[in-house]
């Protein structure tokens, strides 16, 4: 039997497994799914070629022309006086930086010259024109 005259402490302690196994838990999923999202997301039907390899060396940006002229900047839409400024910029910060011109095949050329003038413009040499392979 119990001694009545003696009182039970209250319990104070937090048991934390349960948090840090739903934290773990969450955190494999964000690692699992981060680079599924990173993925373009803007349709674009690219030209085919039968060589060619990515650069996974460079800090690289994706510009992205969609054959209604819409221009992606990194998935992000905007204007064409806006992107040469935003380039710039993310050029200054880093000298070596690698553009991807992905663009749809029935995009006029007049519309790819004219991006490749800002590029030029700014001084960018890597510049590599995203396609298919076959």
């Amino acid at each position: 039997m119990r001694n009545p005259t003696r009182r039970q402490k209250p319990f104070t302690d937090i048991n934390t497994t349960p948090f840090t196994d739903i934290i773990l838990v969450l955190m494999t999923i964000f690692m699992v799914m981060t680079p599924l999202v990173m993925q373009s997301n803007i349709q674009v039907n690219l030209p085919s070629s039968t060589t060619g390899e990515p650069n996974k060396e460079a800090k690289q940006i994706n510009i992205t022309i969609t054959n209604e002229g819409l221009i992606y900047l990194d998935n992000k839409l905007t204007l064409k006086k806006l992107l040469k400024a935003e380039v710039a910029r993310l050029h200054q910060a880093n000298p070596g930086l690698e553009v991807i011109l992905l663009s749809d095949r029935m995009v006029r050329f007049k519309d790819i010259v004219g991006l490749l003038d800002i590029f030029n413009e700014l001084g960018i040499k890597n510049l590599n024109i995203a396609t298919k392979t076959e």
